[in-house]
Order: C-alpha cells, then sequence, then structure tokens
C-alpha cells in the first residue's frame, strides 16, 4: 500500500502525507507523472549551481564514509579541476563554494563531535581555489563566501578584486554575516553581534567596498602611456574619505578596476532584516525551503522587496537548495538513496542543526518535539523548523538534514526528477536549484550525465554559455552592476565625498 500511494502523490503531497503518519522518511522521493505533461507546456529555463565547500562531506554528515565519495581530496586542486570541468560540460552557472569562520561548539556544548565527523572542520579557504578553477574552465562562474563579520573591507576590497582579475570576470561574492559565536571569539571580537547589528555593519561595508571599488579609480584611469610614462592618470584616481559608524577607510583603493568592477553579489539572507538587505544589493539570492509553500512565499516576498528597493525583480535570480538522488531508473536511484543514508551521522546532522539554529539538540532526547527558542544564529532555520505546519521531534530533524542540510532530496528516474524541477519552477517562481551532493563528484556527475539532458530535450535548460563576464552570462547586459543598483551611488566618489560632508553626523 505504502509503494501505490508513492506512485500516485506528487512530491509535496507525497511529502506532506508521510510526515502526517511521523515517517522517518519523508524527504526521499518523487512520484510518477504521465509522460509529455510537463513538455507540453510553455518550458521556463531552469538554472543550476553546484554547492560545495573547502572541507570534508558540507552538508551530508558521515558520507565522507562511503567508498565512492572523493571530499576528503578537498586539499587537491585536482579535485577542483575537475569537478568544474565536469559542471561546465553541465551549463550549471557556477560553483558556489560556501564558508564558515569557527566550529560548531553548540551541540552538546562541544566541538567534541564535529571535529570527529568532519562537519565542516577541517576547512579551507574558498578565495584560493577561484584561481584554479578559472584555469580549468572557460565559462563557469564561481562563488566565493566571505563574511562581513571578520576581515576589514578595505583589506577584502583588494582580494575580491584580484579574484575577479585572475579569472576574468568570472568571481561571485556571497555576502555573509556569519553566524558562528566560536568565529567571533576566535578573532578576538568576544562574541557575535547581535543579528540585526550584523546587517547594519554590512549594510556600511558594502558602501567601503562600492567606494574602492566602483569610485576610487575612474573608467581610463589606467592609461599604459609607454612614450609618456605614465601608467596611470593621478586624476583619476580618488581617495574615498569613507567615515561612518564602524569603518573609517580615508585613502584610494588598491587595485585597478577588474572586469566587473564589483563580482556579481550573492546572498542568503530569509529573516526580515536579511531579505531586506538581499532585495537592496543581490543579484543571486539562495534560499533552504523545505517545501514548496514555503518557497512559493518567499520568491512572492523577496521579489516584492526587490521591486520596493527599485531595482528590477526578473534581473535577479533565485536558486533553493535541492539535491537531486537519480540513475537510469527510478528503482536504481531508490537502490543508491538507501544506500548513502546507511552512512548518514546522526551526531553529525545534528551538529548543523544545533550551530545553524544556536539550539542544542544533544540535550534533548529523539523524540522530543522542536520548539522555537530565540537565538543569535540563524532566524530563518528556527522559524522553518519551530513555527512551520509540521511538528518536528528531534529524531526526524536529524534524519531530514542527514543529506544535503536543509534542502529537499529528490530521488528518481531523469523524466521524474524533471517534471518535479519544471513542477517547483512553475509553482512557485523560482529561477533554480542550488545543489548540493550526498557524495561527490557522483552526485554531480549524475545530474550532468542525467538530468540535464533531460531538460535541455525539453527546451527547459541552456545547451551553451553567453559570451562576457559572469554578470553578462547570467544576465545577458554589460559587465557591471547597473544603474539602478545602490552601488551606482558611490561611483562618482567626489560628489559623495560633497555630499557626505552635508550629511548630519551619525546617518
Amino acid at each position: 500500500m505504502r509503494s501505490e500511494r508513492r506512485k500516485i502523490f506528487p512530491l509535496n503531497v507525497y511529502k506532506y502525507y508521510r510526515h502526517t503518519q511521523q515517517s522517518s522518511m519523508f524527504y526521499e522521493t518523487v512520484a510518477v507523472r504521465i509522460k509529455g505533461h510537463r513538455e507540453s507546456m510553455m518550458a521556463k529555463q531552469i538554472r543550476f549551481n553546484a554547492f560545495d565547500m573547502n572541507c570534508v562531506g558540507h552538508q551530508s554528515p558521515g558520507l565522507w564514509a562511503h567508498p565512492e565519495d572523493r571530499s576528503w581530496t578537498y586539499k587537491d586542486l585536482d579535485y577542483w579541476q575537475n569537478l568544474a570541468r565536469t559542471l561546465e560540460r553541465g551549463v550549471f552557472d557556477g560553483i558556489f563554494i560556501a564558508d564558515v569562520i569557527g566550529y560548531y561548539d553548540v551541540y552538546k556544548g562541544s566541538n567534541y563531535h564535529a571535529i570527529q565527523q568532519a562537519a565542516q572542520i577541517p576547512v579551507n579557504d574558498p578565495i584560493q581555489l577561484a584561481a584554479p578553477i578559472a584555469l580549468a574552465t572557460e565559462h563557469l562562474g564561481i562563488g566565493i563566501t566571505a563574511s562581513t563579520s571578520f576581515e576589514h573591507p578595505y583589506v577584502f576590497a583588494r582580494r575580491l578584486a584580484t579574484a575577479d582579475h585572475h579569472t576574468k570576470g568570472r568571481v561571485g561574492w556571497n555576502i555573509v554575516t556569519s553566524y558562528l559565536e566560536s568565529g567571533a571569539k576566535n578573532v578576538g571580537q568576544g562574541g557575535l553581534q547581535k543579528h540585526d547589528n550584523r546587517y547594519e555593519i554590512a549594510h556600511e561595508y558594502l558602501e567601503v567596498i562600492y567606494k574602492l571599488l566602483e569610485g576610487s579609480w575612474e573608467e581610463g584611469a589606467v592609461v599604459r602611456d609607454r612614450e609618456g610614462r605614465i601608467f596611470t592618470n593621478p586624476e583619476k584616481v580618488h581617495e574615498i574619505g569613507h567615515k561612518g559608524k564602524f569603518f573609517d577607510v580615508p585613502g584610494y583603493g588598491l587595485t585597478e578596476p577588474s572586469p566587473q568592477r564589483t563580482p556579481v553579489l550573492y546572498q542568503a539572507g530569509a529573516s526580515g532584516p536579511g531579505k531586506n538587505f538581499a532585495a537592496g544589493h543581490a543579484e543571486c539570492i539562495f534560499v533552504a525551503a523545505p517545501t514548496k509553500s514555503v518557497l512559493k512565499a518567499y520568491v512572492t516576498d523577496i521579489r516584492e522587496r526587490i521591486a520596493k528597493a527599485g531595482r528590477d525583480p526578473s534581473k535577479v535570480f533565485i536558486y533553493t537548495l535541492l539535491t537531486i538522488i537519480t540513475d537510469e531508473t527510478e528503482e536504481k536511484a531508490r537502490a543508491k538513496f538507501e544506500e548513502y543514508r546507511q552512512f548518514v551521522s546522526y551526531d553529525g546532522a545534528l551538529v548543523f542543526m544545533s550551530g545553524w539554529s544556536g539550539i542544542d539538540f544533544g540535550q534533548y532526547k529523539p523524540e522530543d518535539k522542536v520548539e522555537r527558542i530565540e537565538t543569535n544564529a540563524i532566524h530563518s532555520f528556527v522559524e522553518h523548523i519551530a513555527g512551520g505546519d509540521k511538528t518536528w521531534t528531534i529524531e526526524e530533524l536529524a534524519k531530514f538534514g542527514g543529506i544535503g542540510g536543509l534542502g529537499p532530496v529528490l530521488v528518481g528516474s531523469p523524466t521524474q526528477v524533471a517534471d518535479t524541477l519544471q513542477e517547483w519552477v512553475e509553482d512557485t517562481g523560482v529561477d533554480g536549484f542550488n545543489l548540493a551532493y550526498a557524495v561527490t563528484p557522483g552526485t554531480f556527475e549524475d545530474v550532468v550525465n542525467f538530468i540535464v539532458p533531460e531538460l535541455q530535450r525539453r527546451g527547459a535548460y541552456p545547451t551553451e554559455y553567453k559570451p562576457g563576464t559572469l554578470r553578462e552570462k547570467l544576465f545577458g547586459d554589460g559587465p557591471y552592476l547597473p544603474a539602478n543598483h545602490p552601488a551606482d551611488d558611490y561611483r562618482d566618489i567626489e560628489a559623495v565625498k560633497s555630499r557626505e560632508i552635508l550629511r548630519p553626523t551619525g546617518s
């Protein structure tokens, strides 16, 4: 009877049915649909990003022990270059490299299980992967995560521009404010700023970045005049004169303008302040939505905020977190998924859940219910698991997050998975999917070998890249941030300084 239900219900209904039965396997499958149903409709283009991290296992704790997993070779450039070539063959928009400063020590009050299970520790610097990935590919975008909480914007602006130069304009910056107390303590801050204050700092951080990368060096400042012995025209390079609440940066930007000036801006804010920040600044937004209804509400809300901020909502792409387990047939895909589940670490999953929420789930029994507790970590995570339409137990939470983190897991044949991807895009308005892995590179190879050709056959996925920088490939416009973006306010730096002289103190 159970298998018959699975073959009738579409994904979101099936997941809800299994939720009401209090089953531990409520996230594992997609439905069989009437053949050709999606192909008869006007196909919207679906976009893929690969979600990875310069560490072991990323968001599938325990899967590092699977014999096919190679995440433990994260230290080797060969791993990253080979993966990048696979993703480019699959016409992925980019590889999105997550990062954390600190470690997950909320679970049971220590970092013991995080270290034992390699739950994002050890972890290496993401930005150093940009150049080797760029050398191995021609088109793939490279999204680098860096926090506004732990590095001064003057220093970071140079690192960011350097990466944009080295990749010929294929870099993006995932702007995070950080959520681990351990990171703040280890850089001498004593502890994290309050959640909303972190976004206040981030706004000013971006202001400094825009001034350095957009305004300090004018177009044409670098002349390379050999006969006149003038490399740069000093009259076209300006001090930014920034004096704000959190940062004082009086001088010049250190780098000449890179291909994009400011690289493509990514953001994953899902709380109220986070969504306002994303609506004001981000060009690509990542969300982790456990259900289609949550995703639809988020997409509608964030697009309204983008329009209210005076920007074009169609020029901001939204990607939702997802893991795909697939093979030639549904039976093979399900067998693969069941095999992966045997390697999931219960403690490792709760290490992440505790770190993301700020709640120590190790103090509860597996059958206890998750309750809402105010923390200084990721507010949207707490809202989704404690304020949604399902009552979660601790054990269910661990099993849900055991593969791919907080996003759904789709298991099925290429036809089944493609049907469900198109349904989510059509029903929610999301632009694409930020694909996590169970094992790497195998999960990504399966998507490229099975899912991409099926979507291309339906006309629902690109077959080639657009020319130019990452921004040009994504949006088809110029290499720089558009005129309706806040960065445009800082391109005439002398005018900016004149306005700031007249600005009331503390504004």
